[in-house]
Formats: C-alpha cells, sequence, structure tokens
C-alpha cells in the first residue's frame, strides 16, 4: 500500500535505473501504479556490457522508458585515483547527468532503488544521493532486500533472482588507481568465470594477481576447477588465488 500511495502522490517522476531487482521492481510498480515515469541509465567505464543489455531487456519487458546516458569517470581525477570516498564522487557525477536529463525531459523528481536493507552508514554514496535531493521509496515504504525479491517474482520480473552486482571499480583495492586497462581485465575474466558456470562471484585486483572470491556453495567446485581457472584467467593476471574463506 505504501508504493501506491507515494506514487499517487508522485505521479511523474524519473527512476536512476541499473537493471538490478530493486530498481526493476521500482520501476514496474510505478508504471503498475500509473506513474507517468522514465528511467535513465548511464553507461560508464564502469559498467560491464552484459548490464547494460540486462537493463535494456528488463526495461523492454516492463514497457519502460529508458534513456542510457554516456558517461566518462575516468576523466574525473577524483575517481580514478580510487579515493576511500571513491563512491561518493562517482555517485555524485553520476545523478547528477541523470538529473540534468530528467529535467531537460520535464520530471523534477528523480528516485532510486535503495532500499531498507541497505545500511546508510555503509555507504559513502548514500550522502551523494542526500545531497543530490533523490528519493529512496523502497527505503521509505520499509522494503527489504527479501521482499523485494519475492515482489519482483510474483510480477513475472526476470531479474528478481539476479545476484546483487557491485560496479567494476570495486574490484580494485583503494587507493590503487582505476585503469580502463584494469576494469576490462575485470569484465573479461568475470565474463571466463561466468560461462564456466559460476555465480555471485567476484575477481578482484591484487597487484598485478587476481584473488578470485565465490560463494560457499560453490567453493568446493572452484579449488576442484583450480587448474581450469588458473588457466583462463592466466591470460590477464600473472597469478591466481582462491580465496578460501569465500565471499
Amino acid at each position: 500500500m505504501c508504493l501506491k500511495e507515494f506514487f499517487e502522490n508522485n505521479p511523474k517522476l524519473a527512476v536512476a535505473f541499473s537493471g538490478g531487482v530493486d530498481s526493476a521492481f521500482l520501476l514496474s510498480e510505478a508504471l503498475r501504479f500509473g506513474a507517468d515515469v522514465k528511467a535513465y541509465l548511464v553507461r560508464s567505464e564502469f559498467q560491464p556490457e552484459f548490464e547494460i543489455e540486462d537493463a535494456k531487456e528488463i526495461a523492454e519487458q516492463i514497457g519502460a522508458k529508458l534513456e542510457i546516458i554516456e558517461l566518462s569517470v575516468l576523466e574525473d581525477e577524483s575517481i580514478c585515483s580510487n579515493p576511500e570516498d571513491r563512491c561518493y564522487h562517482c555517485k555524485t557525477r553520476i545523478m547528477g547527468a541523470i538529473k540534468e536529463a530528467a529535467l531537460r525531459d520535464g520530471y523534477e523528481m528523480l528516485v532510486d532503488g535503495t532500499n531498507a536493507s541497505d545500511d546508510a552508514t555503509d555507504r559513502p554514496g548514500m550522502k551523494a544521493l542526500r545531497e543530490a535531493g533523490i528519493i529512496s521509496p523502497l527505503r521509505y515504504c520499509g522494503l527489504t532486500k527479501d521482499v523485494i525479491r519475492r515482489g519482483a517474482r510474483d510480477a513475472g520480473l526476470d531479474v528478481w533472482d539476479k545476484p546483487a552486482y557491485a560496479c567494476l571499480a570495486t574490484r580494485v583495492p583503494a587507493g590503487e588507481r582505476i585503469t580502463d586497462s584494469k576494469l576490462k581485465g575485470t569484465e573479461k575474466a568475470e565474463k571466463l568465470m561466468h560461462d564456466m558456470g559460476f555465480r555471485d562471484f567476484r575477481v578482484r585486483w591484487r597487484g598485478h594477481n587476481a584473488l578470485v572470491q565465490v560463494k560457499e556453495e560453490q567453493l568446493e567446485e572452484a579449488f576442484a576447477r583450480e587448474h581450469e581457472i588458473r588457466t583462463a584467467l592466466g591470460r590477464i593476471y600473472d597469478d591466481i588465488e582462491i580465496d578460501e574463506k569465500g565471499r
């Protein structure tokens, strides 16, 4: 009921869209309750191509208007230098670009898919959202990740069980410069892991080496296939280690 009332009270709005389950569910609910809504997705060096394609597909499935905004985040020194608060600088730039496009189209309210399970004290990007005046209806309505996944499943959204995906920049340790080659290497490595059947994992840079982190349920398989993983990722990294603690 909370979301229904929110969209009745705010019938025209823009959605900062990622193609993940949260923003997809939010966009779907906005349309279900009759809002005039448009989704905006920023394509930068930090998103792998599959994320862009997933976003296009889910927007088409929902029947939503989607605009993709091209933005180079690596042109910003405060981002590519990779400080501890990199996410703040990145989110500020991304939301600024979306707000500009939304206002151009006549959408004065911008919402995002932050939910009640997200820890506001643990995400530098939250500060950027507050400063930009972004509204988070899912969080406002107290909807947790589990509730959203169930709602997305009931709505028939293909992404209902899609694992959460952090941008490619998170694979580079804070303080280590982010480069286009590292991002492309990460994207290639994670595609190789995905093609091997692994799901919900990370391949992180450690100098010129890789730290592979998989979920506990696939950890035994990862070690059983360690040679295969080393051979595949060895084209990108000097050495590969599988994190025995899992992800």
